[in-house]
C-alpha cells in the first residue's frame, strides 16, 4: 500500500473515538458539526454551515478556476443501545455510532487537514468541497442538502462517497459501476375487520389471521412474480394489533420494506402486493388499505467515474486488492439522491471482520481505527487525480 505519512493521525483517532462516545441522531448533529466546522476552521478552509440543518461543508480551492469535486461523509449514529465496553463507548443511552458514521466523518476531515497542509505542493487545479451530511440513517439528508441548494452554492462536476465495509478485508476497496446498493421503499397495510370476543370467534372477522396468511403469501412476490435475474427483497418487519388476551381486535397493521434496483421491478412488486391484499381480503372478509412511502432511490455509480476510482484504488491498495465483481447490497443508501444529480461513484472500504466480527447496524459494532489512514490516502489520492492541473 502507498498510504501518506500523517503526524497527525493520533488526532484522528482521538476525534473519531470522541465522536463515538457522543452520537447524534438525524438532524440533531449539532456537536458533530461544532467539531466539524472547528477542524476545518483550524485548516484554514471555508466553512459553510446550515444546509439541512446541521450540515457542514469545507472548501478547499487552489489556481483561478479548473474542475471542482465533492467528497462526501455522514455524521448521524442510530437510535441503537450500544453494548460494547471500551473507554470511548456511548455516553448517550439509546444511540450509538454502529454504521462508523464517525470514522466517515474523521477519515474526510484527516483529508481536509492534509491537503490545507500540503496545498502547495498539490499539483492540482480546482475546488474540492469537503460535505458533511446529517441524517443518512432514516431521513434522507442528502436530499435536503440539496434542496437547501448544495450544488447551486457549490457547484460541483462530480461527487463521491466512501463507506466502511465489515467483512471486507482490511486494505481492499470494492467500486462496481453501475448499482451498488438499492432503492428502498416502506409499505404499511391497514387491515380492518370486525373485533370480537375470543371466546367466540364465530362472531368477528378476525384481522389477525388474516394479517398471518397476509406475511406469508407476501413471500411469494419475489419467488413467482420477479424475473429470476433480477433482484428484490420484500421484508414484514412489523406487525400490531389487539391489546388484550382475550380479544379478537378490529384492526391491524402490517409494515415492511420493498428493495430493488430497477423502478419497473419495484413497480411490478407494488402491483403484486396490492393483488395479494385484494385475495386476502376477498379470502377473509377484512378490508386492506396499502400505502407506499418511496424512501431513497437505488444508488447507482457513473461508469467513468467508476474507473477513476478503480484506478485510484490500484494506486493507493493496489491492483489485486481493488475488488471489481463485489455482488451490489440490498441496503440502501441516500447519497444516491446526489447521484441522481451529479455523476459520481460510491466506494466500500474493507473494514475487517469487526469487533467480535459483528456487522454494520450492530450494538457490538466498532469502527476499525486502523483503516482511518487508508481512508485519508483514498479521498486525497481521488481529489488529486480528478483535479490534476
Amino acid at each position: 500500500m502507498n498510504l501518506l505519512p500523517l503526524p497527525f493521525i493520533d488526532r484522528l483517532v482521538a476525534i473519531r473515538r470522541d465522536l463515538h462516545a457522543h452520537p447524534e441522531l438525524a438532524f440533531q448533529e449539532s456537536r458533530t458539526a461544532d467539531v466539524v466546522a472547528r477542524e476545518l476552521a483550524a485548516c484554514g478552509l471555508e466553512v459553510h454551515r446550515g444546509l439541512a440543518g446541521t450540515g457542514v461543508v469545507g472548501i478547499l480551492r487552489k489556481g483561478e478556476g479548473g474542475r471542482s469535486i465533492g467528497l462526501r461523509a455522514d455524521m448521524d449514529a442510530l437510535p441503537l443501545a450500544e453494548k460494547n465496553a471500551f473507554a470511548h463507548c456511548s455516553t448517550r443511552p439509546g444511540r450509538m455510532h454502529a454504521c462508523g458514521h464517525d470514522g466517515h466523518t474523521t477519515m474526510l476531515l484527516g483529508a481536509a487537514r492534509f491537503m490545507a497542509e500540503n496545498r502547495d505542493s498539490l499539483d492540482i487545479e480546482g475546488s474540492v468541497h469537503f460535505i458533511f451530511q446529517p441524517a443518512e440513517e432514516t431521513d434522507g439528508g442528502a436530499d435536503v442538502m440539496i434542496r437547501d441548494g448544495l450544488f447551486d452554492r457549490f457547484p460541483m462536476d462530480a461527487v463521491f462517497g466512501l463507506h466502511n465495509w465489515p467483512g471486507l478485508p482490511v486494505g481492499e476497496l470494492a467500486v462496481l459501476p453501475g448499482p451498488v446498493m438499492a432503492g428502498t421503499c416502506a409499505f404499511e397495510i391497514a387491515i380492518s375487520g370486525q373485533g370480537c370476543h375470543a371466546a367466540m370467534p364465530q362472531q368477528g372477522i378476525d384481522t389477525l389471521i388474516a394479517a398471518s396468511h397476509l406475511v406469508l403469501a407476501l413471500q411469494t412476490i419475489v419467488s413467482r412474480n420477479v424475473d429470476p435475474c433480477e433482484a428484490a427483497v420484500v421484508s414484514v418487519t412489523q406487525i400490531h394489533g389487539g391489546e388484550a388476551f382475550n380479544v379478537i381486535p378490529d384492526d391491524a397493521v402490517v409494515r415492511g420494506t420493498i428493495r430493488a434496483f430497477k423502478p419497473e421491478v419495484q413497480a411490478l412488486v407494488e402491483t403484486a402486493l396490492r393483488r395479494i391484499c385484494a385475495g386476502i381480503d376477498s379470502m377473509f372478509g377484512v378490508r386492506s388499505q396499502v400505502s407506499f412511502e418511496q424512501r431513497y432511490p437505488p444508488t447507482i455509480n457513473s461508469v467513468a467515474e467508476s474507473a477513476l476510482c478503480r484506478d485510484v484504488g490500484a494506486l493507493v491498495f493496489g491492483t489485486e486488492h481493488v475488488r471489481r465483481n463485489e455482488l451490489p447490497s440490498m441496503g440502501a443508501e441516500d447519497f444516491a439522491f446526489m447521484l441522481q444529480k451529479k455523476p459520481g461513484c460510491y466506494v466500500w472500504l474493507g473494514n475487517g471482520p469487526g469487533t467480535g466480527g459483528c456487522s454494520l447496524h450492530n450494538p457490538h459494532y466498532d469502527f476499525n481505527d486502523a483503516i482511518i489512514s487508508l481512508g485519508v490516502t483514498y479521498w486525497v489520492r481521488l481529489a488529486e487525480s480528478f483535479l490534476h492541473r
